[in-house]
C-alpha cells in the first residue's frame, strides 16, 4: 500500500486496471541543467525495474496485441509514455533511443514552449510547430510512437493533426467547452478528430474539469507569473505569496459526474470513438469526490450505465478507442 500516492498494486487490481501508461514525466527545468533525455532515461529505468520487481503483476507492452496478450494472462500491460518534447533535446538520434528503450508516447510539449512547439500555457515561438517540429512528428509516425498533443497550444494541436499521418492522442485532456482552461481541447479542434481518428483521454484534475476551479487555477497561474517577475531571484518569497493566496482562494474539488459530463461533451462533438480516460493520477493534487484513486474507475461505468450508455459504447470509453489509436499507429508503421 501506498497512501501518499493515488496508484499501488492493491488499488490498480480493485479498480480492474489491465493496461496502463506509466508517465516518465521530467520536469522542463532539466533543459536548463542539459540533462532531460539522460533523466528520461533513468525514467525509463525505473518503469522496467518495477516491472521486473513485480512480474506476476505486470509486463512491458509495446503494442495492442501485447496489451491483449497481458490482459488475457491476468496482468497488467504497462506501456511508457514521456511527458515533454524537451526531453529529446532537439534530437531525432535521441527520440529514437527513447523509442528503442520502450516508450510508445511522447507529448510534444509539457508547460514550456519548446523552439520546435508551442505550449499551452507559454508564450508561442512557431505558431504550432515548426518545420523541425513537424519532422518530429512524421518520425514517430515512422516509428509507431503516439503523437500526443495534450500540453499543446491550439495552433499546434491542429498543426499535429494535419501532419500526422496516424491517429494522435491526448494523453490527459479535457473539454475547454466546459472549463475553460488552456490545458484543455476546444471544440474547433474535437471536430477535427473523427477525419484523423485520434482520442481525447480526459483529466480527472479538478483545476480542469471544475469551471470555477479552472477559473481559479488560471488567476493562480497569472499570480505566479507576475511574483517571478517581482521577486526574479527568490523562489521562497514567490512560494510563500503564493501560499498565501491559495488559502484565501480554495478551488472545489467537484464530484464524478464531472468527469463524465466530460466525456459527453466529447462524444457530442467527435463522437463516441474519441474519447477515453486519461486520468493524471499522481500526476495532480485534486480529484473530484468519489473519483479519489485507481480503484475508484468503476465509478465511471456506473455513472455513464445511468445515463444510458451501452455495455460496448463504455467499452470504448474505459479502453476499445486507446487500443485502436495504438494498433492503428503500428500499423502505419509497419507499412
Amino acid at each position: 500500500p501506498q497512501p501518499k500516492l493515488h496508484t499501488d498494486i492493491l488499488r490498480l487490481k480493485a479498480g480492474n486496471v489491465r493496461a496502463q501508461f506509466w508517465s516518465v514525466y521530467v520536469p522542463v527545468e532539466t533543459i536548463a541543467a542539459g540533462n532531460a533525455f539522460q533523466t528520461t532515461k533513468e525514467q525509463i529505468d525505473l518503469v522496467h525495474k518495477m516491472i521486473a520487481r513485480y512480474p506476476e503483476t505486470f509486463e512491458l507492452a509495446l503494442d495492442a496485441k501485447d496489451v491483449q496478450r497481458i490482459e488475457s494472462q491476468g496482468k497488467i500491460a504497462s506501456l511508457i509514455g514521456m511527458e515533454g518534447g524537451h526531453c529529446i533535446e532537439g534530437s531525432i538520434g535521441k527520440l529514437r533511443q527513447l523509442h528503442a528503450m520502450g516508450a510508445r508516447y511522447m507529448t510534444l510539449t509539457h508547460s514550456e514552449t519548446l523552439d520546435w512547439a508551442d505550449s499551452a500555457t507559454d508564450v508561442a515561438k512557431s505558431d504550432g510547430l515548426s518545420p523541425f517540429g513537424e519532422q518530429v512528428v512524421l518520425e514517430m509516425n515512422r516509428l509507431g510512437m503516439l503523437v500526443d498533443i495534450s500540453h499543446v497550444s491550439p495552433a499546434t494541436m491542429l498543426d499535429a493533426l494535419r501532419i500526422s499521418k496516424a491517429p494522435v492522442l491526448f494523453s490527459h485532456s479535457s473539454a475547454r467547452a466546459i472549463a475553460d482552461h488552456p490545458r484543455n481541447v476546444p471544440d474547433e479542434v474535437l471536430a477535427q478528430l473523427p477525419s484523423n481518428g485520434g482520442v481525447v483521454m480526459i483529466n480527472f484534475f479538478s483545476g480542469f474539469v471544475v469551471p470555477e476551479s479552472a477559473s481559479i487555477l488560471l488567476k493562480l497561474s497569472a499570480l505566479r507569473k507576475e511574483l517571478k517577475a517581482k521577486y526574479p531571484d527568490n523562489k521562497e518569497d514567490q512560494e510563500r505569496e503564493v501560499k498565501q493566496w491559495q488559502l484565501k482562494n480554495p478551488y472545489p474539488a467537484g464530484q464524478a459526474e464531472i468527469i463524465v459530463d466530460h466525456i459527453e461533451h466529447v462524444i457530442r462533438i467527435a463522437g463516441i470513438d474519441h474519447v477515453g480516460l486519461g486520468s493524471d493520477f499522481d500526476g495532480i493534487s485534486k480529484l473530484p469526490v468519489g473519483i479519489e484513486d485507481v480503484s475508484k474507475y468503476p465509478v465511471i461505468t456506473e455513472l455513464m450505465l445511468r445515463r444510458g450508455y451501452e455495455e460496448q459504447a463504455i467499452h470504448k470509453v474505459l479502453y476499445g478507442n486507446a487500443l485502436r489509436v495504438l494498433r492503428q499507429a503500428t500499423e502505419l508503421a509497419d507499412r
